[in-house]
């Protein structure tokens, strides 16, 4: 059990300029509510788009929603986890009770709040895993996590991988098809992994040609330009995505996943689409069945596939900054680890404490 000194931990909070490490009140828990002490927590590329302005967000806020971590406290005895437990959560905290949680799309509720999305001046202060604790609302769909998985394994589950089982999901039936990724980041070699797995042909592409090459080891061969039956667009480049649907043989289907921020339209021929039976789908976040798919995955390729070497050494929480920053050649996720003090075991050409981050 945490030693919680008078009831506050410690955050890292972007102000809109910067990160500033904060001591933040823990509130005493509400019904259905979850105390987590966050073990690690990786970057999502969306972190990323809000610290160079591309995304907005509620400023000031405590970023972070791809974590891992374990159950400290719970506000009842009716819960489903229980002190101790490691789990997993999703992004998206859903009402359970509008039309659209009705009707399956509780990722879209329409009062739906979402992990490291909130401001830190709201009464859900703690709700991003750049921070020691956190506290999941009830709502949150939680799920636990093998002892043998590895925290850098475990963290993605909760956006990246969790996002690909929804994306899949969108592609249909996978088995002897040919599909075609389109972004070579952590989605999409996680997709590559994962359709191969559904006895799927796998090409991925990505103007990084060394992360094109890396995706070989989960699962993905060389492209060869031909036409193909699904395409998986994760890149968010309306270029990238203009191209994939040009590459759709009859019956094909394209489903879109990264174009999460305004961009250039891109032209569809409604002939072609109805002489050649295609289909052009959408889908953002994830279901909670989605977050259960994505951990036994992990769990059942975890000897199969490298997934920790993805993931950068982590770093302490005062060096955040510091990783909020595209990632090194080879590494598809910076990490965080709360509790961890002093230096970080990367390179020294990391400062320690870079500039913008000031204590409070």
């Amino acid at each position: 059990m945490d030693q919680i000194i008078v009831g506050l931990t410690q955050a890292a909070v972007w102000t809109g300029s910067g990160i500033e490490l904060r001591d933040m009140e823990i509130p005493t828990l509400e019904s259905g509510e979850v105390l987590v002490r966050v073990d690690l927590a990786t970057v999502c590329g969306s972190d990323l788009h809000t610290v160079s302005g591309r995304r907005h967000c509620a400023c000031p806020s405590v970023l972070g929603h791809e974590a891992v971590g374990h159950v400290i406290a719970i506000g009842d005895a009716v819960s489903a986890v229980e002190v101790g437990d490691r789990i997993v959560w999703s992004v998206t905290v859903c009402c359970g009770r509008c039309a659209r949680c009705v009707r399956g799309f509780t990722a879209k509720c329409s009062a739906v709040r979402k992990v490291g999305h909130e401001s830190a001046e709201s009464a859900w202060a703690l709700s991003g895993s750049y921070a020691r604790h956190i506290v999941l609302p009830r709502g949150t769909a939680v799920v636990r996590i093998p002892d043998t998985m590895p925290d850098a394994v475990a963290a993605p589950a909760a956006c990246a991988t969790a996002t690909v089982m929804a994306a899949l999901d969108a592609a249909g039936a996978l088995d002897g098809r040919r599909v075609l990724i389109v972004g070579a980041g952590m989605l999409g070699v996680t997709a590559a992994a994962a359709a191969r797995e559904r006895g799927a042909a796998v090409s991925v592409i990505d103007r990084d040609l060394q992360r094109q090459r890396q995706s070989r080891a989960f699962g993905a061969v060389e492209d060869d330009g031909a036409h193909t039956d699904v395409a998986i667009d994760f890149s968010g480049s309306s270029s990238a995505v203009q191209a994939a649907s040009g590459r759709l043989d009859v019956g094909g289907r394209l489903v879109l996943a990264g174009s999460v921020a305004p961009g250039a339209p891109i032209t569809v021929d409604p002939e072609a689409v109805v002489r050649n039976w295609l289909t052009i789908t959408g889908i953002h976040n994830y279901e909670p069945r989605h977050l259960h798919q994505a951990v036994a995955f992990l769990r059942d390729t975890g000897e199969k596939y490298p997934w920790e070497s993805l993931v950068e050494a982590p770093v302490p929480l005062a060096e955040l900054e510091s990783v909020l920053r595209p990632t090194p050649s080879g590494i598809l996720r910076s990490s965080v680890a709360p509790w961890a003090h002093g230096l970080s075991t990367r390179s020294n050409d990391c400062p320690a404490r870079p500039a913008g981050v000031a204590s409070r």
